[in-house]
């Protein structure tokens, strides 16, 4: 007898609480996004898509880092992710490079 869990794999259309649960059995799985759908018969894109729309679409947050200067002379810098990784930046950085590089780094990752 399938879980309820299992029950919503197969339905057409899901409930908000029918992807929360889905969700966090994701979660609790420890797996890819990719991984499980291929598992479960979903497609992924279902998933990231009730992924944004549970945790209420894009949301600006803020994450605490230390930066050290590096040579005041120099202009380079280090940021000092709460993960622990270290990035050292020189003095002629792409400030648009480094968003998507710090963006990169903070994101969950599959073990």
């Amino acid at each position: 007898m399938p879980t309820a869990v299992e029950a919503v794999f197969a339905r057409a259309r899901w409930t908000e609480d029918d992807a929360r649960a889905v969700l966090a059995a994701l979660d609790r799985s420890g797996q890819s996004v990719r991984t499980f759908a291929e598992a479960h018969g979903l497609d992924p894109q279902r998933l990231y898509a009730w992924r944004r729309r549970v945790a209420g679409g894009d949301r600006i947050t803020f994450r605490e880092v230390t930066v050290r200067p590096q040579d005041a002379s120099s202009g380079a810098f280090e940021v000092v992710l709460p993960s622990g990784a270290v990035i050292r930046v020189p003095p002629t950085f792409d400030e648009a490079a480094l968003a998507r590089l710090l963006d990169v780094l903070e994101r969950p990752r599959a073990c």
